[in-house]
């Protein structure tokens, strides 16, 4: 693989994109043959169960990018005290990741729009979800991009909202 396509080894910040960035990226990726595959999801306390999950995901395609939900997005989804971690912080311990070739923080409710404007080879959710429960018009979008749509598994154990009732 090219060392310009996958930013593993470089710092993390290269590897936090905008849109436009990560548009142009996904460009030189699919020039290079390369698969792209894509999840999102907010992150709030990176912790073994994640970690797997983006693991496992990266196996899927040769490259990785992470859809990152923005603080006022988290909010909206998980209530006021919610996220624990800044977007800012949460992007970077994503990008510090090798197995994390991009991130792109996104403030919008779903990622239709992004599905439709980077056309990921695959998508890839938590096996909380399935086929009937992701989002009708983002698995339109994906399935209108040609993107194999799968799901991992979640590490028995493991969840931010755990993690935060044991901790009070």
């Amino acid at each position: 693989m090219s060392g310009a396509i996958t930013l593993s080894f470089l710092s993390p910040v290269t590897k936090i994109m905008t849109l436009q960035k990560a548009l142009e990226w996904r460009g030189a990726v699919a020039t290079e043959g390369l698969r792209l595959a894509v999840t999102n999801g907010c992150f709030d306390i990176l912790h073994r169960g994640h970690a797997e999950y983006l693991f496992e995901a990266r196996k899927l395609a040769d490259c990785l990018m992470v859809l990152l939900n923005s603080d006022a997005s988290v909010r909206s989804l998980k209530g006021s005290s919610r996220p624990v971690n800044k977007e800012t912080d949460r992007a970077f311990i994503l990008a510090s990741l090798g197995f994390v070739d991009a991130v792109l923080v996104f403030g919008e409710p779903r990622c239709t729009e992004i599905f439709r404007i980077l056309k990921p080879d695959v998508y890839v959710k938590g096996g909380d979800y399935n086929i009937d429960t992701i989002n009708e018009e983002e698995k339109q979008a994906l399935l209108e991009s040609g993107a194999q749509i799968s799901f991992i598994p979640l590490v028995p154990g493991y969840s931010t909202t755990a993690i935060i009732k044991d901790s009070l």
